[in-house]
C-alpha cells in the first residue's frame, strides 16, 4: 500500500511539475512567482478585481431584471430602435431602476432570448464572481453551470408552451415562443408537452441520484452504504477538483499532494476500521443466532431453515407492530374526513358553462351623456338644482348618483319617478332616495344595449372560488359589475318570488349549480319538491350524490302533494333528531358539533354521526299551499323557525307572491327575499314590503332584500343543457350506494300513519258520525265540532280513510264520503266491534 502511494505521488509530481516549466515558457515568468490559477487571469489582483466587478454587475442585472417584470411596457417602445440611437438620444427617459443599461440589458436577457429564466445567469455570475475574489464556493462551478444551462432552454420552452399569447408571453422569451412554434408545427400540442415532460424526466434521471430510488423503490440504505456512497461522492469531488486545478504551481501541486496522500491513508484506515466493525457485527448476529437454534429440537436442514425464519421474523413482526400502531393512531388522532368514501370525487369545471355574451359593458359616453342631460333638464323644470351627479354602470342598469343642492327635498324628487322615465323613455326607473350609506340619491336608469351575465364568469370570480362560506351562492353581479356572493347558510332561507317568464327558475338553477361547484356530495343534500315535475327533473341524475329522499320513495324528486306532506314532516323528524345530537354533544350549531366530530371528539356508537347541510328546495309553493294547505305551511313554518341551527336550510320559489300564498307567518321567517318583475306594487310589497319590484325590466333583473337593504342584481344565465351537463359530470362518477335516506314518519314525531282498530282515536266512532252526518269529509270539520287540534283531526281522518269512511285526499276539496246514511254507518262499526 505505501509503495503504490509513493508511486502515485511521484508520477502526479512529475505531470504537474512538466505542466508548470510550459506555463512558465509561455508567460516569462518564474515557477516561483507564479502562485495563481493561470487558467482564469494570470494575475492575482487583476482576478479579484475581476471577481468583484462580475459581482456587482450581478447585483445590477438582477435589480434591471425585477423592475423590467414591471415597467417592460413603458420601455418596449423605445426598445425598438437601435441600440446607438437608445444610448445616444438623451430624450429617452426609461423606466428601468439601472436606466438605459438596465433596460437594454434586460430586454435583450428577458424579452428577446429566454424570459423569466434569464434569473440563472445572475446564479452562474455570482458563484463565479465569489469564486475569483474570495475564494468562496457556493455550490460546485460545474453542476451550476451544467443545471443552469439545462433549466434556461428548458424553463424557456416550457414556459412559451404554456403562456402562448397575450402579455404573460414575456415569461418564456422569443426563444421560448419561437421553439414551442416549431416544435408544435413538428408534433402538436400534445406532442410538445409530451416532449417536454420526457425531456425533463431524463434530465432529473442523470442528474439527481433520488429519482433512480423512486422509480426503483429501493429500501432506506443501511449505514454502510450510506457510507460508502458518502465516500464515493467524496471522490468524485476530489476528482473534479482535481481536474479543475491541473494548471497550479508545483508548490502548490505538493502541497496537494501531501494533503492527498495523508487523505488517501486516512481513508483507508477508515474503510479497514469499517471493514473490521462489519466483521465484528456479523460475528454478534452469528453467535445470537447459533443462541437461538438450540431452542428447537430439529434435525440441521430444519435448524437451517429455522435460523433463516429468525432472521425475517423480527422485520415482520416490527411491521406488523407498526402497522397495529399507525392504525391505532388514525383512531385517536388523525381528524375523520368525510369525503373519504367519495375521495376520487371531482368538482365540475368551468368548461362546462358556457359564455352569454361578451360580458363587456357597452354603453357608449353619448348615451351616458344623453340621459344625464335628460335627468338634469326633468329636475329644472320642477325648479330641483342639482350640485353633482355621477354614474356607476353596470351590465344592464347604469346607476345615476346626484347630489341635490342645499334646500332640497327629497321627497320632491322621489315624486317625481314617473316623470323622469317619461323624458327617458325607459322601462324600470327606479328611485333611491336616498342611497344608504352614501348621502346620494340614486336613479337607476337601464341600459339601451343590455349584456347577459354568464354563469360562467361568476363561478370563476374570485369572490366565488376563494370564498369561505358554509353555503357559498353566486347569483349574479351587482350594478357595479362585480359578482355577488353570499352565504345561504347566513341568510338562513330564501323566499323568491316573480311572475312567470321573468327568471325565477333560473335564479334556482344558478344557486343549485352554486352548490353544487362548492360543496362535497357528503357536505351537501337536496331535497327538492318540483309540483310542475319538469323543472327539477334534470337533477335525478345526482341522486345518489346529493339528493335526499323517504326510505319508500321510488324518485328523489318529489312531485305527487301527500309525498310532500310527509317529506317535510320527515324534516321536522331529522331536525328534531339533530338538536337531539347538539344538546347530547353541548353544541350550539351543526358546525360546532361537526368540528367536534370530526376531531374525533364525539363517539359513533352512541348515535352520533356527520351531519351534512339539507338544502329544501321547492319550485311552486302557490300549487302546494292551494293543494294541501295548513299540512305544508305548519311543517314549513317549523322548519323555518328551527331548522338554521341543524343545518337545513329552505328555498321557496312562487309565481304567486299573493298574501294568501305568503302569509305572515311565512313572511316573518324568511328574511332574504329575492324579487323578480312582478306585475303590480301590491305584490312587491307582499314579497320585499317595500315598491320596487314591479318596476324592474325582467329578464334576471331582481331586488335582492336581506332584511336591512335592497340590492339590484342582474342574476347569472345557466342555460338548461349546461345544467345538463353538470348533473351528466357528476353523475357519471362514482356515486353512494343510494340516496341520503330520511327518517320515517311516525305518529310519535307528528306525521301520518295508518291505524289498525287497536290502535284508533277514542274519538273515532264519534268523529265517523259527525262526518257521515253532514256528508263532508274534512279536518276543520272536525276541529269545529269535536274541538279537537289539527294533529288529532288530521289522524282521525286517515284512520276514517283506512277503514273506508271517506275517500282519498283531493286537494283543497272535501273529501269523499263513502258511507251515506247514519245506519250503514251503525251496521258497519257494529260489524268491525264483533
Amino acid at each position: 500500500m505505501g509503495r503504490n502511494t509513493n508511486k502515485y505521488k511521484n508520477t502526479f509530481k512529475n505531470k504537474a511539475q512538466k505542466k508548470s516549466k510550459a506555463t512558465s515558457a509561455k508567460s516569462g515568468k518564474s515557477n516561483k512567482e507564479s502562485k495563481v490559477n493561470l487558467k482564469l487571469i494570470p494575475g492575482e489582483r487583476t482576478r479579484k478585481v475581476a471577481g468583484l466587478t462580475l459581482f456587482v454587475f450581478s447585483l445590477l442585472l438582477f435589480l434591471s431584471f425585477i423592475s423590467h417584470l414591471f415597467a417592460w411596457k413603458g420601455d418596449f417602445s423605445a426598445m425598438e430602435i437601435s441600440a446607438s440611437e437608445f444610448f445616444l438620444d438623451t430624450d429617452i427617459k426609461p423606466q428601468n431602476l439601472i436606466g438605459k443599461l438596465g433596460a437594454f440589458l434586460s430586454h435583450l436577457f428577458i424579452t428577446k432570448w429566454f424570459g423569466v429564466s434569464s434569473f440563472l445567469f445572475i446564479l452562474m455570475f455570482v458563484t463565479t464572481g465569489l469564486r475569483w475574489f474570495a475564494d468562496i464556493k457556493l455550490f460546485p462551478e460545474a453542476k451550476i453551470y451544467r443545471h443552469s444551462i439545462f433549466l434556461i432552454v428548458w424553463l424557456s420552452v416550457t414556459l412559451g408552451f404554456i403562456f402562448r399569447s397575450g402579455e404573460m408571453l414575456i415569461l418564456g422569451g422569443t426563444f421560448g415562443y419561437q421553439s414551442n412554434e416549431w416544435l408544435s408545427s413538428m408534433f402538436g400540442e400534445i406532442g410538445t408537452g409530451f416532449i417536454l415532460f420526457f425531456i425533463f424526466l431524463v434530465y432529473l434521471i442523470l442528474s439527481f441520484s433520488f429519482v433512480m430510488n423512486i422509480l426503483k423503490k429501493k429500501e432506506p440504505k443501511t449505514q454502510a452504504e450510506t457510507q460508502d456512497a458518502a465516500h464515493q461522492e467524496k471522490t468524485e469531488t476530489n476528482e473534479t477538483e482535481k481536474t479543475e486545478e491541473e494548471f497550479d504551481t508545483p508548490a502548490e501541486v505538493g502541497t496537494k499532494n501531501a494533503a492527498h496522500s495523508s487523505i488517501v491513508e486516512d481513508e483507508q484506515s477508515t474503510k479497514e476500521e469499517e471493514v473490521t466493525k462489519e466483521d465484528h457485527e456479523q460475528n454478534r448476529n452469528d453467535i445470537e443466532l447459533t443462541n437461538e437454534t438450540p431452542q428447537d429440537d430439529k434435525e440441521p436442514n430444519e435448524e437451517s431453515e429455522g435460523i433463516e425464519m429468525t432472521v425475517e421474523q423480527p422485520k415482520e413482526e416490527k411491521t406488523a407492530e407498526t402497522e397495529d400502531s399507525s392504525k391505532e393512531h388514525y383512531k385517536v388522532d388523525t381528524p375523520y374526513d368525510p369525503t373519504l368514501e367519495l375521495r376520487d370525487y371531482q368538482f365540475p369545471h368551468v368548461d362546462l358553462l358556457e359564455v352569454h355574451g361578451s360580458d363587456m359593458i357597452s354603453v357608449e359616453k353619448e348615451e351616458l351623456e344623453t340621459n344625464k342631460n335628460k335627468i338634469l333638464n326633468t329636475l329644472n323644470n320642477y325648479n330641483i338644482e342639482i350640485s353633482k351627479i355621477k354614474a356607476t354602470i353596470g351590465p344592464t342598469i347604469t346607476l345615476y348618483e346626484i347630489v341635490p343642492a342645499p334646500g332640497v327635498r327629497i321627497s320632491k324628487i322621489k315624486n317625481l319617478e314617473d316623470d323622469i322615465a317619461l323624458s327617458l323613455s325607459a322601462l324600470g326607473i327606479r328611485i333611491i332616495a336616498p342611497i344608504p350609506g352614501r348621502g346620494t340619491i340614486g336613479i337607476e336608469v337601464p341600459n339601451s344595449n343590455p349584456e347577459t351575465v354568464s354563469m360562467r364568469t361568476v363561478v370563476q370570480s374570485s369572490k366565488f372560488q376563494n370564498s369561505k362560506f358554509a353555503l357559498p351562492i353566486a347569483i349574479g353581479k351587482t350594478i357595479s359589475n362585480e359578482s355577488y356572493v353570499f352565504d345561504l347558510s347566513k341568510m338562513p332561507h330564501l323566499l323568491m318570488a316573480g311572475a312567470t317568464g321573468q327568471g325565477k327558475s333560473v335564479g334556482l338553477n344558478a344557486i343549485i349549480a352554486s352548490l353544487l361547484y362548492k360543496k362535497h356530495p357528503s357536505q351537501l343534500k337536496f331535497v327538492m319538491v318540483d309540483p310542475k315535475k319538469v323543472e327539477l327533473s334534470l337533477f335525478s341524475k345526482i341522486e345518489r350524490h346529493y339528493l335526499a329522499k323517504l326510505p319508500d320513495s321510488e324518485e328523489a324528486i318529489i312531485t305527487d302533494t301527500q309525498k310532500v306532506v310527509k317529506t317535510l314532516n320527515s324534516l321536522t323528524v331529522e331536525m328534531d333528531q339533530r338538536y337531539e345530537l347538539l344538546k347530547n354533544a353541548h353544541t350550539r350549531n351543526i358546525k360546532e358539533y361537526n368540528t367536534k366530530f370530526v376531531d374525533r371528539k364525539l363517539n359513533p356508537e352512541q348515535g352520533h354521526r356527520y351531519m351534512p347541510y339539507i338544502v329544501l328546495v321547492v319550485d311552486e309553493f302557490a300549487d302546494l299551499i292551494m293543494t294541501a294547505g295548513k299540512e305544508v305551511e305548519n311543517p314549513i313554518t317549523r322548519l323555518a323557525q328551527l331548522a338554521r341551527a341543524v343545518g337545513i336550510h329552505l328555498i321557496i320559489a312562487t309565481q304567486r307572491p299573493s298574501v294568501n300564498i305568503i302569509t305572515g307567518v311565512i313572511k316573518a321567517n324568511f328574511p332574504a327575499r329575492i324579487a323578480f318583475r312582478v306585475t303590480s306594487k301590491v305584490d312587491s310589497r307582499t314579497i320585499l314590503d317595500a315598491a320596487g319590484a314591479d318596476q324592474l325590466i325582467g329578464r334576471g333583473d331582481m331586488l335582492l332584500s336581506t332584511g336591512n337593504d335592497l340590492i339590484r342584481l342582474q342574476c347569472a344565465f345557466v342555460d338548461t343543457p349546461e345544467v345538463d351537463s353538470i348533473c351528466d359530470f357528476i353523475g357519471a362518477q362514482r356515486a353512494y350506494s343510494s340516496a341520503f335516506i330520511l327518517p320515517e314518519v311516525t305518529e310519535d314525531s307528528g306525521g301520518i300513519s295508518d291505524a289498525g282498530d287497536e290502535d284508533r282515536d277514542d274519538l273515532f266512532e264519534e268523529a265517523a258520525r259527525v262526518i257521515v252526518q253532514h256528508q263532508h269529509g274534512s279536518t276543520s270539520l272536525l276541529q269545529r265540532k269535536l274541538k279537537l287540534g289539527y294533529n288529532r283531526a288530521g289522524r282521525i281522518i286517515d284512520q276514517l280513510e283506512a277503514a273506508g269512511i271517506v275517500g282519498a285526499f283531493e286537494g283543497s276539496k272535501a273529501r269523499e264520503v263513502k258511507i251515506s246514511d247514519e245506519a250503514t254507518l251503525e251496521q258497519y262499526l257494529n260489524g268491525k266491534n264483533e
